[in-house]
């Protein structure tokens, strides 16, 4: 994989990237907020467990179309990328805001556009963030990482962008490293409550320092880590957009949902351990669901897992569903030269149908079931493309909701990710955390994938 070196000046723009357009066609899961207001925002309820706090503070039924200029006030939001950015953070962050209808920016303190985040993906920006000295955005969302946060802090501009906007008492916010990495070292923590990553609630004054997932101070939102990244989105949402599209987000990603649902469900149980490190191929394409594309790559490599990204397009650059500019690895046609332990295919309508044609693949799949090895799919593409090529054959697996009954034969009920033998399916979306994590225990067992979970901040079972 390429290997982008910390260039010497951090936001001065040497030379300008195209910039892809978006797709034509509305991606799926695409919500309005018509009517909402925004309102102080309240406690997500996914589950007892899950903790906020806030001090004083100044924020569906799915449609085809975003929400109009008629309908609601267009919000801008700026999330900021350098080099090693946790692309987990960043991702669900310009997911989970597009979604609610937010014209999100993300913008490079790079010279560059294309930016490696930590885990080695790597994602191209919107813009540099030197296009964005003078424009004013409802939120700026940090997201963390490291050595990200610190590429984030040694950035002039955007430490003069940010400073205004606390100065302007408008939103802002960050989560993981870059609380105490980066808003702090800019003066932006003064007579404010504040969460972090474990690992770095020691550089935070302890007279306010909190130990919640989420914790909203004024204008202040900060949050702990990848795994607390989806409660964290949607309360930036419940701020912008009111309680109600929030409610209705979380609804639509799957992380509302009802604690007695088992997480994992397994059967005709099979050892998937290897005697070398597994090989692990995630196709994508054009209008895959970056939230799966990038979790799943992001929890696996954390593992120790060796993951080949390959695009089924002619171009490496593949445009996902909500607009996310993700650079694969290598082509499918390369990537078909080595035999891999498991094959992933993420999720996302127009993502899957353009998997589905890819012929490549269908050979990969097929040789992958003859050779006895592992394959998997979250959310749509379990019924799309395994059930259409008989995959899935007296086959218990799951997809998304809105799917899975009238698509699947024989779908358990509540589980967010479902192993039978050496297949492995989700729901896909927020369940892809679940999902990464299930492999993760396949392939290493159960204290692996606890440790995975630990660095994620993300809570998992002890036994």
């Amino acid at each position: 994989m390429k290997s982008i070196s910390p260039p010497l000046s951090r936001c001065t723009p040497k030379f300008l990237l195209p910039i892809f357009t978006s797709p034509s066609q509305s991606p799926p899961f695409i919500v309005a907020a018509a009517a909402a207001q925004p309102r102080k925002a309240t406690t997500s309820r996914r589950s007892s467990r899950s903790t906020k706090t806030r001090t004083p503070s100044p924020t569906l039924e799915p449609v085809a179309t975003p929400p109009t200029e008629a309908s609601t006030p267009n919000k801008k939001v700026l999330v900021p990328i350098g080099f090693g950015t946790e692309e987990m953070e960043a991702v669900i962050m310009v997911d989970v805001l597009r979604r609610a209808g937010a014209e999100v920016t993300l913008a490079s303190v790079e010279p560059e556009l294309e930016v490696e985040a930590s885990g080695g993906t790597r994602l191209v920006a919107d813009t540099l963030i030197s296009a964005c000295c003078h424009e004013v955005f409802d939120l700026i969302a940090l997201p963390g990482g490291m050595p990200g946060s610190v590429r984030l802090r040694d950035c002039e501009i955007l430490k003069n962008i940010m400073s205004k906007q606390a100065e302007e008492k408008r939103l802002y916010g960050a989560i993981c490293a870059a609380p105490a990495v980066t808003l702090l070292p800019w003066g932006l923590l003064r007579r404010k409550q504040t969460t972090c990553h474990p690992a770095f609630m020691d550089k935070i004054p302890s007279f306010r320092a909190v130990k919640t997932n989420i914790q909203v101070s004024g204008e202040l939102t900060t949050s702990r880590g990848p795994g607390t990244s989806f409660q964290f989105a949607i309360t930036l949402v419940e701020q912008l957009f009111g309680e109600a599209v929030a409610k209705e987000i979380g609804e639509v990603l799957l992380v509302n949902g009802h604690d007695e649902d088992p997480r994992k469900q397994e059967f005709n149980e099979v050892e998937w351990s290897l005697d070398h490190t597994p090989q692990v191929l995630i196709p994508i394409a054009n209008g895959s669901e970056e939230i799966e594309v990038v979790t799943v790559i992001d929890i696996l490599r954390r593992a120790k897992v060796n993951v080949v990204v390959a695009s089924v397009e002619k171009s490496a650059v593949i445009l996902a569903s909500k607009g996310v500019k993700i650079v694969a690895d290598k082509l499918i046609d390369s990537a078909a030269e080595s035999m891999y332990d498991l094959i992933i295919l993420p999720g996302g309508e127009v993502g899957v149908q353009r998997l589905q044609r890819s012929r490549t693949l269908k050979k990969l799949l097929k040789e992958q079931e003859s050779g006895g090895r592992t394959f998997g799919a979250m959310c749509s593409s379990s019924p799309i493309i395994l059930q259409k090529q008989g995959l899935l054959k007296a086959k218990k697996s799951a997809a998304h909701p809105s799917i899975a009954m009238s698509k699947l034969d024989d779908v358990p009920n509540g589980a967010r990710v479902v192993v039978d033998g050496k297949l492995i399916t989700s729901k896909g979306l927020s369940t892809a955390i679940e999902f990464g994590l299930a492999i993760v225990s396949k392939f290493f067992g159960h204290a692996r994938a606890r440790s995975v979970a630990e660095g994620l901040v993300f809570e998992y079972p002890r036994n």
